[in-house]
């Protein structure tokens, strides 16, 4: 059957996790599709070979150069092109389709525009930090309401396979990052939250300003509510500035006692004033803090995000206690991974950025602090500040450690710092020795890096292998 995109030439930009679904689905839909990729390795050559047996043309080594090799960049005969999420704005392929008029799409924009009339709502989530955990915690409670869903986008199922897929949802759970929502212009989400913005990927978005209103997209044309964190104005900023449906309500989430229209905690309790009858007077208890797994503050904040989305979609309470209980955190999130002499030791490889290494370190009493790796831009003085106190030791690694060594210097100058001059892979078990002779009972030895893993590692997923396995060998 015919589509909107039959005989259409696009042009998919890079291969890898979204570019190759766009590609198959696009072919699929009758269009002529042209692959674009500047990497020319093993896996893009396998990728591209995969594509090429279909019929799709694939253009390795150089994604911004034309057929002809002029600087314009756009293949010729472009009228759309759908591009990966981590391609930057500045690409001269994208400079070239703005003067020439082609629209440029990211996956989720592809998904959102070929979902049928009958397709599943999105809840979407985004945020500097807590978006996955906050994503899976919010399917967990709606599968725990028996309903038909998935956690997708930036996370498990592909948005494009959830979309146009045989399985019915009746509703979607959505991780959205600062990259997708850029590419995603007519998105319209049932309902969305924005957790929390701090300075992140600033080197792709060229400032603050830029980033959070790439986040801010999330909230364009909700119908229900906008999900915000009443400790982050900016994320308020954010639903003030929306364009919503007439009805959409604001939502507040905190740590503290909430006021009406918003979630909170009192007494222990993850409580409810605002989808509740007179919520100037009444609450609903939904879940306790023990329920949530780890009861860090953080992971409080992202229990009652994804509290707040299940209720504007008309989730019970019980369901929230239900799925909350049920849910269990993935790896390298705050992850415990043995105690060794009274010390304990926990992995939370996945602190790749300040914002998510503060709330982190806020979760202890006494720490020794294994941090460093790319930067990414960042800088340190903030958090070693906010930490200070709790800071028994700081063991360095990475690339950009001297950037946080000399936080330390100007604002902990008493904690003992430990400079390991090394980024191989080795130095992990190095770190986590030095670590435990700085720790004493009853301190945690924690990894948060601050920084991005590749300097050393493949991912943060084996930089939290690497230390889990140094930490076993000390109890051996």
């Amino acid at each position: 059957m015919p589509s909107e995109f039959t005989g259409k030439h696009v042009t998919v930009a890079g291969l890898g996790v979204s570019g190759v679904p766009a590609a198959k689905v696009l072919h699929g839909l009758g269009a002529h599709v042209t692959v674009v990729n500047d990497g020319d390795d093993e896996r893009s050559r396998a990728q591209a070979a995969e594509l090429e047996a279909l019929g799709v043309s694939v253009r390795l080594g150089d994604g911004t150069a034309s057929d002809s090799g002029s600087a314009a960049g756009l293949p010729e005969g472009t009228e759309l092109i759908v591009t990966a999420p981590g391609w930057k704005p500045t690409k001269p392929l994208f400079t070239a389709a703005e003067q020439a008029g082609v629209p440029v799409w990211g996956d989720v924009e592809l998904a959102w525009r070929l979902r049928g009339p009958d397709s599943a709502p999105w809840l979407a989530v985004t945020g500097t930090n807590g978006k996955t955990t906050t994503v899976q915690m919010l399917a967990s409670i709606l599968k725990a309401a028996g309903l038909r869903t998935a956690a997708v986008g930036n996370i498990g199922v592909s948005l494009l396979d959830a979309v146009t897929g045989d399985t019915e949802y009746d509703v979607l759970a959505v991780e959205l990052s600062s990259y997708q929502l850029h590419w995603a212009p007519s998105l319209r989400a049932h309902s969305a939250a924005v957790l929390n913005l701090a300075p992140d990927h600033l080197d792709w978005h060229g400032s603050m300003e830029a980033y959070a209103a790439d986040k801010g997209r999330i909230y364009e044309g909700n119908r229900v509510a906008c999900v915000y964190n009443v400790a982050d104005r900016a994320t308020e900023d954010l639903v003030r500035a929306a364009d919503v449906e007439d009805g959409c309500r604001a939502v507040g989430f905190t740590l503290g006692t909430p006021g009406p229209s918003q979630l909170g905690v009192v007494e222990g309790l993850l409580v409810d004033r605002a989808f509740v009858e007179d919520r100037q007077k009444n609450a609903q208890e939904l879940a306790e803090v023990s329920d949530v797994d780890p009861p860090a503050p953080h992971n409080i904040a992202n229990a009652l995000a994804a509290a707040g989305l299940a209720r504007a979609f008309g989730v019970s309470a019980g369901a929230v206690r239900d799925g909350l209980r049920a849910f269990t955190p993935d790896a390298h999130r705050i992850a415990h991974v043995a105690d060794v002499d009274g010390v304990a030791y926990v992995d939370d490889s996945k602190a790749t950025n300040t914002h998510a290494t503060e709330a982190s370190l806020a979760a202890y009493e006494s720490i020794v602090w294994i941090a460093g790796g790319l930067a990414k831009g960042a800088t340190f003085d903030e958090l070693v500040t906010g930490a200070a106190k709790r800071l028994r030791g700081a063991v360095l690694i990475g690339a950009d450690r001297a950037l946080i060594r000399e936080a330390l210097a100007r604002h902990a100058p008493e904690v003992p710092v430990v400079d390991l001059d090394r980024t191989d892979t080795g130095a992990m078990l190095q770190a986590v020795r030095e670590a435990r002779r700085l720790a004493r009972p009853g301190d945690t030895v924690l990894l948060a890096p601050a920084c991005a893993s590749m300097d050393m590692f493949t991912n943060y997923n084996q930089r939290g292998d690497a230390f889990a396995q140094a930490v076993r060998e000390l109890g051996a």
